[in-house]
């Protein structure tokens, strides 16, 4: 069969054709990018979550028969059309589980320690000021709210246990063990929102997630707090957040997702559509905004990134597709 890996990282090719030996394993950076004679016979497509897969892109691939995409989530793939084509679709349901986790962390330390300001300070100044700028405040013995203790999840309550933060959080189903093993009080996203001294987010992005953070939750939580998502972008009304950081209803937040975080990468395409929403540049502006405020720490999508999740991500998206050539798909949406 014929394989096309759309953006695959350094080295990443070579581990694919190596395990999929006997089959042609084509790469590219944009499908539209090959000719249609080139594409004609692709019949497995592979792609991250930074490609969007649009009824424009499966039309392009008239024999693709079956997706691999390389994440947990699938908000970049255009379902509706899919199933029209009857496309099987697999997905890499956990990984870097461990990873995400830590980099929510990371994001905790950097804004309760000012890391980033004091940064950014002596990048331009290269001496050490008066420090009463940079005070912090310890994590240890402050209420961390989890909302979703799936895997990634239930990774931060592990290390939110070791740093001995007292954790509540908000699951539909509520895990015993996290509870036996780190103290964990399940509680109404209301209260966890009311309580929590820094809220991490945790959840996919579906139809009944869209949002769950909007202005109404917003209002709930201290004006002391802080919210870290490392989820996606989507789950969070950017406007909302946006008047609440600027009008000091949180005190800051740690975004690694924003909304509307494809159309942001690549603006003149977004200039060039003819049916672009007036709410989308809204949130697209409003995400600029976010970038630019001082109690905003942003990074471009990488909690996942490191070397042994993206080789987690490889290995089980090999094995997705040697298990549809065989006949038998597994992890299918």
């Amino acid at each position: 069969m014929k394989l096309l890996y759309v953006r695959p990282y350094e080295g990443e090719e070579q581990l694919v054709a190596t395990a999929l030996v006997g089959h042609e394993v084509v790469t590219c950076t944009c499908v539209f990018d090959m000719s249609p004679e080139e594409r004609a016979d692709i019949e497995i497509l592979s792609v991250f979550v930074n490609y969007q897969v649009t009824k424009d892109v499966l039309d392009a691939l008239p024999s693709v028969r079956f997706i691999a995409t390389r994440s947990a989530g699938y908000d970049h793939l255009d379902m509706t059309a899919i199933r029209e084509r009857g496309i099987v679709v697999s997905r890499v349901p956990h990984y870097g589980t461990r990873t995400v986790a830590e980099f929510a962390f990371a994001l905790m330390f950097a804004l309760s320690r000012n890391v980033h300001k004091a940064h950014a300070d002596i990048q331009k100044v290269s001496t050490i000021g008066p420090l009463d700028a940079y005070e912090g405040f310890d994590l240890a013995r402050k209420t961390l709210g989890v909302i979703g203790t799936g895997a990634i999840g239930a990774n931060v309550c592990h290390i939110a246990y070791g740093l001995g933060m007292n954790v509540v959080a908000f699951d539909a189903t509520p895990k015993d063990e996290l509870v036996e093993k780190f103290g964990v009080r399940y509680a109404p996203i209301e209260e966890v929102l009311s309580v929590a001294d820094i809220v991490t987010l945790h959840i996919p992005s579906l139809p009944e997630t869209y949002h769950l953070i909007d202005a109404e939750k917003i209002a709930l939580m201290k004006p002391t707090a802080y919210l870290i998502n490392t989820a996606r972008g989507e789950v969070v009304d950017t406007l909302a957040l946006v008047a609440a950081l600027r009008d000091g209803g949180i005190a800051g937040a740690g975004l690694d997702v924003l909304e509307h975080e494809h159309d942001l990468r690549d603006e003149l395409a977004l200039l060039s559509a003819n049916e672009t929403k007036a709410t989308a540049w809204q949130t697209i502006v409003a995400d600029h905004s976010l970038i630019d405020m001082p109690n905003v720490i942003v990074t471009p999508h990488i909690a996942f990134n490191t070397k042994e999740a993206k080789r987690e991500i490889t290995d089980c998206t090999i094995a997705n597709i040697t298990a549809f050539v065989a006949g038998a798909p597994t992890n299918t949406i």
